[in-house]
């Protein structure tokens, strides 16, 4: 985590749809990059569902249906996988409730679920601020605050250590409660506390902490419980203990617990006086815990004053959700109107990434011309933004007028909240859609050259790929991805039989034929910015040169990139190997570079790459069939398929595939024979699949190959069994 200087917290101010009232009491959970939010109140409790998708900035009300509970606060909110649970809180004032509800958030449906009672004892009884957390097929019950009077009226309050185990059926429905047995001395009663559940990484023993609540008093003791042995114990901590507090929110993201906000003590207060006489007030403060090591990290301290309006303001009740590396906080208190005898209430949403992002995919070609690259790579959650570089270590072609040109600038920074905002300094470089997504195929670039062959080879001949060290396929992109605000991970196919496929359209052929234009040095190793995309995919025709006695042109870290207006820009020239990485942006910086990729631009003359290949199965096997390429040079003269075959150096280096030549001739189709498939290899540098290629010819030669893998689910046995 960044140092408390560095941290750069961001304030959401742009969005879109029916942004909920604020409220306090309100709980939070993620599902992928939603965050849904459910309960709390501020004049009345609030019932409704609010959904906030980070991706697009969008609110919605989901059209919830079936056993639609009351409204509650300062209940238990869980998730697991795409389904919720809400356990307990406050439905009016004075009466809690103890019912259970289960949120299926794939269909939106409510169901009011009821737990078998334990074998020995009560079940829970009606509460609100316990904790509810979640591990594994159980969720852990602790603590709370009843109200000892029949009368909702009168409150009694009783606060309560009690501690409960619910069991999970699969999917859907739940088992029982039980009342463990555990050791130790048992933490005091109280409400509003926190409870999170870390296992280490070396350690088969998942261990819950419990921190801080109310009990009368404000409380800062931390208890750890080992979910295992059932043992309480109170670990010893290193570092500054944060103030004592209740209504805080306490998230994991890796080994850290992230402690923020909160009723803490007012500052200037006798030490001497009775923790019932306090006064208490909303903070700001925020901390961690390193779970590994037991130690405290201050990030801001209570007594940090905010002039410039950076951070979120203090508040209590508030929820808060990690989103990757990503944590977001939303409403809750932020003071008490005496006179008005109502709760101040925010409305700001904030996030504050926790770390730098982690390096995406290897550029994926799209499809190559002659002067540019259209290239994607695989989305990183919770980023800002993409910085694209390019590099060459060969002697280049350049026209003297386009090398010497001053750039025009087309764009600045801009928000990354900002609806419609696509790239920042892209200039002449601009984000395009993926032009195959239309035909739910997924497009990624290889480093295939594709050999001049003018003869047609016998089909038992075996080709070998002379694919890059660096551009092995480690990863796949597929486009028939889920829509942003959906949560079931349903693939968007056509309603046909064609299978998934993975097109990967490769770079053209070496040829000795060159551009008679100027030339121009890149000296090797110096990388180029392309420039800083929104989304993950450009339309490369230009980079940025460096300045003299450079290496290097971004900075990573917390720097802002270079001012793009004042450098030079060179079109990229036919013929040309470039390579290509990419790194994430988030508030944290730019995080480390993607592996290596490397493309050729197309040589004139030669046909492009086939495109639109799809793979259905028939009684004879599998039909390949594909969309003919352009061809400035004449007809194409014949195609050629290829399939990955299964030998002894495939499987002594995996990246380096062998080729059998299945088909040749004129026709955009062929099929390939069950007997054929059974002698394929299949491809596990992501996910398992059969690889395809497929090129074409024109009298210059062959073009560049589209490469195709056909998944085949997570088995080891042969296709088609």
């Amino acid at each position: 985590m960044a140092a408390p200087s560095l941290l750069n917290w961001r304030r959401v101010s742009s969005f879109t749809g029916p942004v909920p009232r604020a409220r306090h009491g309100h709980r939070a959970v993620a599902i992928r990059e939603l965050m849904i939010i459910f309960g709390g109140g501020n004049e009345g409790i609030a019932d409704e569902l609010h959904v906030y998708n980070t991706v697009t900035n969008q609110w919605f009300l989901p059209a919830v249906r079936g056993d639609i509970p009351p409204g509650c606060a300062a209940h238990g909110f869980v998730c697991d996988g795409t389904r919720i649970l809400v356990f307990g809180g406050m439905v009016e004032y004075g009466r809690y409730s103890n019912e259970l509800y289960e949120l299926q958030a794939s269909r939106w449906l409510w169901k009011k679920v009821k737990p078998q009672p334990p074998p020995s004892g009560f079940p829970p009884c009606p509460r609100l601020g316990h904790s509810f957390s979640l591990y594994g097929n159980r969720c852990y019950l602790f603590g709370g605050l009843a109200n000892e009077s029949e009368d909702s009226n009168n409150n009694v309050p009783r606060y309560l250590n009690d501690f409960y185990e619910l069991e999970l059926q699969h999917g859907s429905g739940v088992v029982g409660w039980s009342i463990p047995a555990t050791k130790g001395i048992v933490p005091s009663p109280r409400e509003s506390h926190t409870a999170i559940i870390y296992c280490k990484k070396d350690s088969a023993s998942p261990k819950m902490y419990v921190f801080g609540g109310m009990c009368g008093a404000r409380l800062d003791d931390l208890w750890q419980l080992d979910l295992e042995t059932m043992s309480w114990s109170k670990p010893e901590t290193k570092g500054t203990v944060p103030l004592p507090r209740s209504l805080h929110t306490a998230s994991v993201i890796g080994n850290k617990m992230y402690i923020f906000g909160g009723w803490v003590p007012h500052k200037g207060e006798n030490p001497e006086t009775s923790p019932h006489d306090c006064e208490w007030r909303c903070t700001s403060s925020f901390s961690y815990l390193n779970l590994d090591t037991a130690e405290w990290t201050t990030l801001v301290s209570d007594s940090q004053e905010d002039k410039k309006n950076s951070r979120p303001r203090p508040r209590a009740g508030h929820c808060a959700v990690a989103i990757g590396t990503r944590l977001y906080f939303w409403s809750g208190r932020d003071g008490y109107k005496k006179a008005l005898n109502s709760q101040v209430c925010c409305k700001d949403l904030w996030y504050l990434d926790t770390e730098k992002p982690p390096a995406p995919s290897q550029v994926q070609l799209i499809k190559a011309t002659t002067n540019s690259f259209h290239v994607k790579w695989d989305e990183v959650p919770t980023v800002e933004g993409y910085l694209l570089q390019l590099n060459t270590d060969l002697t280049y072609q350049a026209t003297s007028s386009d090398s010497s040109a001053a750039p025009s600038v087309l764009g600045g920074r801009t928000d990354p909240h900002r609806q419609g905002s696509n790239s920042t300094h892209h200039n002449s470089v601009s984000d395009t859609v993926n032009s195959t997504k239309t035909e739910h195929t997924a497009v990624r670039g290889t480093s295939l050259r594709s050999k001049p062959d003018s003869r047609a080879a016998d089909s038992s001949a075996a080709l070998h790929s002379p694919l890059a060290p660096n551009t092995s396929n480690n990863s796949s992109w597929v486009t028939d991805m889920l829509r942003k605000n959906e949560v079931d991970d349903i693939c968007a196919l056509p309603a046909t039989k064609i299978s998934r496929v993975e097109v990967h359209a490769a770079a053209t052929p070496f040829s000795k034929e060159t551009p008679s234009n100027p030339v121009a040095i890149l000296k090797a190793e110096q990388w180029c910015d392309v420039g800083i995309f929104k989304n993950n995919t450009a339309l490369v025709s230009q980079f940025y040169l460096l300045p003299k006695g450079k290496q290097s042109m971004s900075k990573v870290g917390n720097a802002d990139v270079p001012d793009y207006s004042l450098l030079k820009k060179q079109d990229l020239v036919p013929g040309t190997v470039y390579k290509f990485r990419v790194a994430a942006i988030n508030g944290c910086g730019i995080g480390p570079f993607s592996k290596v990729s490397e493309f050729k631009t197309c040589i004139p003359g030669f046909p492009g790459a086939p495109s639109t290949v799809r793979i259905s199965k028939n009684v004879d096997g599998i039909h390949l069939s594909w969309e003919p390429p352009t061809s400035p040079s004449g007809n194409i003269l014949e195609y050629s398929a290829y399939l990955a075959i299964r030998t002894a150096q495939v499987q002594d280096n995996p990246s380096q595939l062998v080729f059998m030549r299945i088909y040749c001739g004129l026709k955009t189709s062929c099929t390939v024979t069950a007997g054929q498939l059974a002698n394929a290899h299949i491809d596990y540098t992501s996910r398992p699949a059969i690889v395809f290629r497929i090129s074409a010819k024109n009298e210059k030669g062959y073009g560049p190959a589209t490469q195709v893998r056909w998944l085949q689910g997570n088995s080891k046995k042969a296709p088609l069994s």
